[in-house]
């Protein structure tokens, strides 16, 4: 199409689908049972408030959702941030959104905050690698991507210090995930408070994507909205936190998360979701506020993604488990062969990280050279699946 959206077709395929195209055509050995470590998918026992809620709230099918979301969803999203991260006060009314999972809403948030046309603050910052929604809002709504490399020397996560303070001056709003997809890096209150500090300097924007808030090793990762309050910004000026209930209760179809923070920033927000319309049904919103007032199947949840951890990296016989998330991030070399072979001849799927990576603008691509294995299946697939991956190459 001659006047198709330009900033779009530069993206290319999303990962999956360039999975999907890299393993067409291999037939995977027919006596091993498929292990599917691709997608970060949890593959849990559907928690047993799921079912009731549904069935009685089943009319609310026949009512228009807001997009906002109802007050009693609202309410019980403050309510479980303020007990998370020990809050003295978050306003549900003005302060909390409701979204579709978290995808969607990283991806508006950039249309919202980013002015295409204007010649100041063009930069929306990132990590690389990255859950590619990131760079795909950052495109899409005319800003210029600062790819920040996450490597072994920057123990997987961003150096803010590498980042030249004219681009920081420049910049309209940065993603900031922790603990992070795909490495596992977790963000402590140093780092936040760094963050804050440069955010009000140069007024830009935090947008904390901590969709995996709850599954962590050793100790609760801190939020933004946490530290915020701890150092005096009791208003969260210039943060927005996601999270969603996907990861944290093991419900990615119920699609449904939340979107809090900056009073002024919600306002803004709601009102570009109010055209774009997004909005989870009514039973599924009981749902989501009995998840988020429950915490017993969560630390259930979390205790399995731990020892699937240990189980995996036991198997594979180096390494130890990320501060945080459910990934294995693990450098095998050409990424894009071993996923090929890993499929070929052991039946398993992983992501090659250079799919989550970019070589945007003059960056390289930091995800090259390894693979992220999802851990989703309990203990011993992920100990059969370290196996399997040790194996690779050994034919």
């Amino acid at each position: 199409m001659k006047n198709a959206q330009p900033r779009l077709d530069s993206l290319g395929p999303y990962p999956f689908e360039r999975l999907s195209a890299l393993l067409a055509g291999i037939r995977p050995p027919a006596g091993l049972e498929p292990i599917d470590a691709g997608a970060g998918e949890p593959r849990m026992l559907l928690p047993s408030f799921v079912r009731p809620a549904l069935e009685a709230n089943l009319d609310g099918f026949s009512r228009y959702p807001t997009t906002r979301g109802s007050e009693f969803l609202r309410q019980a999203i403050a309510d479980w941030l303020m007990r998370r991260y020990d809050l003295p006060a978050l306003d549900a009314g003005t302060q909390v959104l409701t979204a579709n999972g978290t995808r969607e809403a990283l991806f508006a948030v950039a249309h919202a905050l980013v002015n295409p046309e204007a010649q100041a603050k063009p930069y929306v910052l990132m990590p690389n690698p990255m859950y590619q929604i990131y760079l795909g809002a950052a495109v899409t709504a005319g800003a210029r991507p600062w790819l920040m490399p996450c490597v072994p020397s920057s123990n997987f996560g961003p150096d803010w210090q590498s980042v030249p303070g004219s681009v920081w001056a420049d910049a309209s709003m940065i993603y900031v995930c922790s603990p992070s997809n795909p490495t596992g890096w977790v963000a402590g209150r140093d780092d936040y408070i760094r963050l804050l500090e440069l955010a009000e300097r140069y007024d830009f924007t935090i947008v904390a994507d901590e969709c995996y808030s709850e599954i962590y090793r050793d100790t609760p990762p801190v939020g933004l909205l946490q530290v915020a309050a701890e150092t005096g910004r009791g208003d969260f000026a210039h943060c927005l936190v996601m999270n969603s209930l996907s990861k944290r209760s093991a419900l990615p179809g119920l699609r449904s998360g939340l979107i809090a923070g900056d009073a002024g920033l919600i306002a803004r927000f709601a009102r570009l979701r109010s055209y774009t319309g997004p909005a989870t049904p009514l039973p599924l919103q009981r749902i989501a506020a009995a998840a988020w007032d429950d915490e017993t199947h969560v630390e259930t949840h979390r205790m399995i993604f731990r020892e699937s951890l240990a189980a995996f990296f036991d198997a594979w016989g180096e390494g130890s488990p990320p501060a945080g998330s459910f990934f294995a991030w693990l450098p095998v070399g050409d990424d894009e062969a071993f996923a090929r072979a890993a499929f070929a001849e052991q039946a398993v799927t992983v992501l090659p990280g250079s799919y989550l990576g970019s070589a945007h603008g003059d960056a390289v691509n930091a995800g090259t050279g390894y693979i992220r294995a999802a851990l989703i299946d309990g203990p011993a697939r992920a100990a059969e699946m370290a196996r399997r991956l040790r194996a690779v190459g050994a034919q």
